[in-house]
């Protein structure tokens, strides 16, 4: 009676509450991901099926092989980590290379951000990224920092931190957050948000390439969820470039990691109901991020939804819109819409409703189509 009661109070008896009947069958990670199983498209040569546990685990073991001053360090990194990302690592390499850390966020960046400026690779693993925020200093004020502040003449570029991040389906208030607006207000830094296997070994290896100082958040729900044909050689995948996964001219949603799933179910179920084709984005980037190939699809589509985990109220999908209206205002059939989490701590039991699901998307598109 309580759950129906909230129901009502929190989506309107909109077409929301008319699909939120059984909250577990819209929560269930394997229907969910029964739907869109493979999130990229396998590149040319060999590949396995992988899921992105083991595709980052594959894309830290070439960095270990090849590069002799790779450092992997983190809390309980040595056994694998607790999504066991790390699984092995410790045997091959050796614990000189593969280690624990005491349980202090500052002190693993600090460190990485150390043994960056002398010249080695490193590696650095925030358990969640809910516990990144001791570290926030490090990260903001000396990490993105320190190639400008000594005009190029040093850097801190290998340095890579990897966090798990978003909601997992019982992680509660404390493991289950979406930090990435937080970043992306300090220029210096790179932020990316894997969708899938193959694009999380990419996007790591480019990351740990990178010039600048570089944050991987890794949806963890999507850890074992989401499986691709991987392909077995190094290779990368571009920073700041967006992927289109699906054409359309009716609306343009636009979201990165766990949410692009969402969002492409969504198109189906747009399809199917209202009879629209929805073109959908990965941001892939978040800082940098692709304005030219957003801005070029709401321009064709006439309308933007922007859906991501993390709260409305300072989200990076304002950043979205805002840009959106300055670049495509003559073009705007409706005015750009997000679907979010609400401004509150992240819920335990009510997750189902804090969560930007499908009906709240499907909703949102139905507003912009009839507005």
């Amino acid at each position: 009676m309580a759950l129906n009661k909230l129901s009502s109070t929190l989506l309107n008896n909109s077409l929301v509450f008319k699909e939120l009947k059984n909250v577990a069958s819209v929560f269930s990670v394997r229907n969910f991901f029964n739907y869109y199983p493979t999130t990229s498209t396998p590149a040319e040569g060999p590949t396995k099926k992988l899921n992105m546990v083991q595709a980052i685990n594959n894309a830290l073991d070439i960095t270990l092989q090849t590069d002799e001053t790779a450092l992997l360090f983190g809390e309980d990194v040595a056994f694998g980590g607790v999504f066991r990302c790390s699984l092995d690592l410790q045997k091959k390499y050796g614990s000189e290379r593969v280690f624990n850390t005491p349980l202090c966020e500052q002190g693993i960046v600090g460190f990485g951000i150390g043994v960056a400026t002398a010249g080695s690779t490193a590696i650095a693993e925030i358990q969640f990224a809910d516990y990144i925020y001791p570290a926030f200093d490090q990260i903001v004020n000396e990490a993105a920092k320190f190639r400008y502040r000594s005009g190029s003449q040093f850097d801190c570029g290998k340095l890579t931190i990897r966090t798990p991040c978003g909601a997992v389906g019982h992680g509660g208030l404390y493991h289950s957050q979406s930090p990435e607006s937080y970043f992306a207000h300090t220029p210096g830094l790179k932020v990316v948000v894997p969708r899938g296997a193959t694009q999380a070994k990419g996007l790591l290896l480019s990351c740990i390439r990178d010039p600048d100082p570089c944050i991987v958040l890794e949806p963890k729900v999507l850890y074992r969820a989401a499986v691709d044909e991987v392909p077995i050689d190094e290779y990368l995948t571009p920073i700041g470039k967006a992927e289109v996964l699906k054409d359309g001219d009716a609306v343009t949603l636009i979201g990165w990691g766990t949410q692009v799933h969402v969002l492409m179910e969504v198109a189906e179920l747009a399809k199917t109901k209202f009879n629209v084709d929805c073109e959908v984005i990965d941001l892939v980037s978040i800082l940098p991020w692709d304005k030219d190939a957003v801005c070029k699809s709401v321009r064709k589509t006439g309308r933007a939804l922007i859906a991501h985990e993390a709260p409305l109220t300072g989200g990076f999908g304002a950043e979205l819109a805002s840009t959106i209206q300055e670049e495509c205002f003559l073009q705007l059939e409706a005015p750009v819409a997000r679907v979010t989490g609400f401004d509150t701590p992240f819920p335990y039991i009510f997750e189902p409703f804090y969560l930007p699901d499908k009906w709240r998307c499907l909703q949102a598109i139905r507003n912009l189509l009839d507005y």
